[in-house]
């Protein structure tokens, strides 16, 4: 399985920055997975779009579906023998933006509550790495 995590902006605290990097290290035993981040200025939505195209995209929205770690690792079961590539998409501080929104396949919600950009993107990673882990049957995540 190829995934590929947009983010508007690079992370910027150190601590979210060993998280990634931690967890983008663990995921690539079980797919293959790219962080792009993107500067936000006038070509960031043009960027975002070609990264996509081609890909089932999923926007984290406050507004989209919740998963457990299950139901996450059940999704991506799924698109997995449906989908060669995923590109998750987290937007800047005002959102996405209609044109990004219009080529959405699905909008996932982390959670009710609001993080940081570089949070929400070290939860992300985490949270793939833990429902990928559930699929291949590593004793990562404990019920």
């Amino acid at each position: 399985m190829k995934i590929t995590i947009v983010t508007v902006g690079s992370p910027q605290l150190s601590f979210a920055k060993e998280g990634i990097n931690e967890y983008l290290k663990r995921i690539s035993r079980f797919a293959d997975c790219d962080l792009v981040s993107i500067k936000e200025n006038k070509k960031t939505t043009e960027k975002i779009l070609k990264i996509c195209e081609g890909k089932k995209v999923v926007l984290l929205d406050e507004q989209g579906k919740q998963f457990s770690s299950h139901g996450l690792a059940i999704f991506l079961e799924k698109e997995k023998n449906i989908s060669s590539e995923l590109c998750f998409v987290i937007g800047g501080p005002n959102g996405h933006v209609p044109e990004v929104q219009s080529c959405a396949n699905a909008r996932w919600s982390l959670s009710l509550l609001t993080f940081p950009h570089d949070i929400a993107t070290m939860i992300l990673i985490e949270t793939l790495y833990r429902s990928l882990s559930i699929n291949a049957g590593h004793p990562y995540h404990r019920d």
